[in-house]
C-alpha cells in the first residue's frame, strides 16, 4: 500500500552500530523523535512497506528483531541461521531478507506474516548488504570475502546469476529503465574510492569511475575499514546518483543517466551510509565518526545541518507511516 506523501509521515530510521538503539528522525524538524531500545549491535533497519513494522538485523544476538513503529517496542526476535549484516523487505511486504555474513553465507528468508524464518539461501560468500531491485522481482546480494554480487529470483528464492567483482562488494544502488526494471547496479568495492557500474541484462561491468583525487591534506587513511567510498543512492526521481567518500568526507553528485560530476559537499566524519527523502530534495548521510546525520539539500548540493544521534552511527534507511 503506497500513500501519497501528504497523508503519510516519513521517518529517516537511524541505526547506532555501537549503541543499543534505533532512532527515528522527523525530516520536517529534523530532530530525534523516538527511538527503540534494546537492541545491542543494531546493523541494518527496514521498515515495513504498510509502515507497521520496523525489521531491525541484531548482530549481539544473531536474530531479526521486529518492532512495533506505534509502539516503538520489539515484538519478536527471530533467530537467524548465523551472525547477521544488513537487511530487505520485499515490495508486498511479506518476505524479509537477512544477510548473512559469517560461515559460508547466505540470505535467511522471513515470513512476515508467520515471522518465522521459512529458508536459507546459500550463497558460497558472506553477505554483506541485500538488497530487493525496485521492481521488486529480484532480491540482489553482495559477498565481501567472495567478491562477486548474487542475483535471486525473488519468486523462486533461487540463485539465478552472479556477477565476478575485483574485490569485497560493499553498498549496490540501482537504476531504473522506463518501464520500471532494472537498468544498471552501481556497486562499491573494498580498497576503491568510487564504484563500479554493470548492466543488468547482460550482467556485465561496463564502468569503473573513481572519484576525484584527494589532496593528501585532506586525505583521511585512518579507520577506513578497507572501504574507502560506502554510501551510494540514486534519488526516488532518478535523476541524481549521490556518492560518499571516507578519504575527503565528502558527498558527490553524479547526474544520471551519463554519470557526469555536478559536485560535492563537505559531510561529517567517516560518512558511511545514505537514505533520501521521498520527495528527492534532501539527502540523510549517516556520519560514523561524527555521531551525526547530514541533512544535505540535494538541488544545492550543501549541507544544511547535523543531527546528533548515537554511537557509531552506519545503516539508515526512509520509512513511510500512516
Amino acid at each position: 500500500m503506497s500513500l501519497p506523501l501528504a497523508a503519510a509521515t516519513v521517518r529517516i530510521v537511524q541505526t547506532n552500530a555501537a549503541g543499543d538503539s534505533v532512532m527515528l528522525i522527523d525530516p520536517v524538524t529534523n530532530k530525534v523523535v523516538g527511538e527503540i531500545g534494546g537492541i545491542e549491535v543494531n546493523h541494518g533497519a527496514q521498515a515495513a512497506p504498510d509502515g507497521s513494522r520496523l525489521y531491525i538485523t541484531d548482530e549481539a544476538e544473531s536474530t531479526l528483531d521486529v518492532a512495533d513503529l506505534k509502539t516503538l517496542k520489539v515484538i519478536k526476535r527471530i533467530p537467524l541461521t548465523n551472525h547477521p549484516n544488513n537487511v530487505a523487505v520485499s515490495k508486498d511486504g511479506k518476505r524479509v531478507y537477512a544477510a548473512i555474513v559469517a560461515g559460508a553465507g547466505a540470505v535467511d528468508v522471513i515470513d512476515a506474516t508467520t515471522l518465522t524464518r521459512v529458508k536459507s539461501i546459500r550463497t558460497e560468500g558472506g553477505i554483506h548488504n541485500v538488497y530487493v531491485t525496485p521492481d521488486g522481482k529480484f532480491v540482489v546480494a553482495g559477498s565481501i570475502p567472495g567478491r562477486k554480487i548474487i542475483v535471486i529470483d525473488q519468486q523462486t528464492e533461487t540463485v539465478l546469476w552472479s556477477v565476478p567483482t575485483d574485490d569485497g562488494v560493499r553498498p549496490i544502488t540501482f537504476e531504473k529503465n522506463p518501464d520500471g526494471s532494472t537498468k544498471r547496479m552501481f556497486a562499491q568495492l573494498s580498497n576503491f574510492n568510487g564504484f563500479i557500474t554493470i548492466d543488468f541484462a547482460t550482467h556485465q561491468v561496463v564502468d569503473r569511475i573513481k572519484l576525484p583525487e584527494v589532496s593528501a591534506a585532506e586525505k583521511v587513511t585512518e579507520g577506513l575499514q578497507g572501504s574507502p567510498s560506502h554510501g551510494i543512492g540514486v534519488t526516488p526521481d532518478g535523476k541524481t546518483l549521490c556518492v560518499l567518500s571516507k578519504m575527503n568526507t565528502r558527498m558527490y553528485f553524479y547526474s544520471m543517466p551519463d554519470l557526469k560530476l555536478l559536485g560535492e559537499t563537505k559531510v561529517g566524519h567517516h560518512p558511511d551510509w545514505l537514505t533520501f527523502h521521498p520527495d528527492s530534495t534532501r539527502v540523510y548521510v549517516a556520519n560514523a565518526g561524527s555521531n551525526s546525520v547530514s541533512v544535505i539539500d540535494i538541488a544545492a548540493r550543501k549541507e544544511l545541518m547535523q543531527i546528533p544521534v548515537g554511537q557509531v552511527p552506519k545503516r539508515n534507511s526512509t520509512a513511510v507511516l500512516p
